[in-house]
């Protein structure tokens, strides 16, 4: 089976698997068989990725989709899953409503371009350059140097995807997006230049104290002591 013959109409969406327990049930017991499989990806196996599997089982029921295919296409980044370009791209030829998908591209900027089914109108996407990836700050993954034509593309199906089919997509992210997430939440390691401006600040010289006031001189008169009197 094809990416793209996996890919089903919303029409088709089975339901929520929270809607009987029976249902839920039944989820339990697919999610425990893909656990113990070896067809899912890390994230999903075992005990630990038992409760990934039931999710995944859930949104392959409302998605209408092979829950094996689900685990396949889904990475889980920083507790967010998120679809890969692949599944997006296949999403949109499997909907059935654009044909002949082409990409309009150069060597620093890619549009996706295709047409509607229905009306044979021609669609294009968010044009995604080079330029627009620095300003992101997309470019911190180290793909985009390897291979910049390869994120241009990846990231002009995610932006289609969103704009014209995100109830196929469940609302999910692409994997792009929350890897530029993830990176955004790290901490940056201290540069050489840091370092030198806290030794500097060490090494300064530190401001005079506040003075002290003194204490008031003590009288050398003695004072007549009454009390007795």
């Amino acid at each position: 089976m094809s990416e793209s013959t996996a890919i089903t109409q919303v029409s088709q969406v089975s339901g929520s698997i929270y809607v009987s327990e029976a249902s839920f049930e039944f989820a339990q017991r697919q999610a425990r068989m893909l656990a113990e499989s070896s067809f899912v990806p890390k994230e999903f196996k075992g005990q630990a990725g038992l409760p990934n599997c039931i999710v995944a089982v859930g949104v392959s029921r409302r998605m209408g989709m092979d829950p094996v295919y689900v685990c396949q296409s889904i990475n889980v980044i920083n507790g967010r899953p998120s679809w890969k370009s692949e599944f997006i791209n296949a999403a949109i030829l499997g909907s059935g409503r654009f044909v002949d998908l082409d990409y309009d591209e150069g060597d620093d900027y890619c549009q996706l371009v295709c047409k509607r089914a229905d009306s044979g109108k021609e669609v294009r996407g968010v044009k995604i350059t080079l330029e627009m990836a620095k300003a992101e700050g997309w470019t911190r993954n180290s793909k985009w140097r390897t291979m910049p034509q390869k994120m241009l593309r990846a990231r002009a199906v995610s932006f289609f995807g969103k704009d014209y089919i995100p109830d196929i997509l469940n609302g999910m992210g692409s994997v792009d997006e929350a890897e530029v997430i993830e990176a955004d939440i790290k901490v940056a390691p201290s540069t050489a230049e840091d370092k030198l401006d806290k030794v500097a600040s060490l090494l300064a010289p530190k401001a005079d104290p506040a003075p002290v006031p003194e204490p008031e001189p003590v009288s050398d008169v003695n004072e007549p002591d009454d009390f007795f009197d």
